[in-house]
């Protein structure tokens, strides 16, 4: 997945109500940004941070610019990280259509955006007639607390435990249900659930894994051209 447009650098001032930060551009211009981000962040948000924005060229929009990448050091060396949430579906959908995931491959049909279980939207649901409809959930990753162990989630979120009942729900209808971990930090070697941070989210993980809800970890390239996925990743039990 390329950038539509270059991405324009600038200096991170401040990240706050969740949506919103304020940054410096090198003309010494001073403005706020929309954050594509509801999570902690942590590591992640520091002021000073080297920052890069994609320009919406939407004159009609509040917040003309978004935030994408951030240079870091998570304790293999500085590296650049995507922060935009919203970014993994749009790189799923790429290799999905281009069959780069292996398990994955083979469903002539991809659907988006699809109701199922308590009121729920899977991100795309597979299908090919031959086989159990695959219901697939994606999740953004970001966080990393050691050296090339990427985690998730960063904060507690309800609404993802919610996901995993309703994927193991459809596991038990005689569907197919996959989680997907798209890991925005290229130095990811690993993955694991950060059961520290939310031990409910970590027990429906389980209480998933264990009904036969498969679990995938993927790892991206990061460049200020684009973003890519590239490989899996192999995963702890929480």
């Amino acid at each position: 997945m390329r950038f539509s447009s270059p991405l324009i650098p600038a200096i991170l001032a401040r990240r706050y109500k969740r949506f919103l930060a304020d940054v410096a551009f090198a003309s010494g211009e001073v403005t706020t940004v929309h954050v594509s981000n509801p999570g902690a962040m942590t590591g992640l948000n520091a002021p000073s941070s080297k920052i890069w924005l994609s320009d919406s060229q939407n004159p009609s929009r509040k917040l003309r610019y978004s935030w994408e990448l951030v240079e870091t050091d998570l304790g293999s060396g500085p590296e650049l990280v995507g922060v935009n949430t919203i970014k993994p579906n749009a790189l799923v959908a790429e290799a999905l259509q281009a069959g780069l995931i292996p398990d994955l491959r083979g469903y002539p049909t991809i659907r988006r955006e699809v109701k199922y279980g308590s009121n729920s939207r899977a991100d795309f649901v597979l299908e090919d007639g031959k086989r159990p409809r695959c219901y697939l959930e994606v999740k953004n990753v970001h966080l990393m607390r050691e050296p090339r162990l990427a985690e998730f989630p960063d904060c507690v979120t309800a609404r993802g435990t919610k996901h995993l009942d309703d994927l193991a729900s459809m596991v038990k209808q005689g569907a197919r249900a996959v989680l997907l971990f798209v890991i925005q930090i290229p130095s990811a070697e690993r993955f694991a659930v950060a059961g520290d941070i939310d031990p409910t989210y970590a027990a429906a993980f389980a209480r998933a894994r264990d009904r036969g809800v498969e679990m995938l970890a993927w790892r991206c390239k990061v460049a200020v051209e684009g973003i890519e996925l590239v490989k899996p990743v192999p995963m702890s039990a929480p």
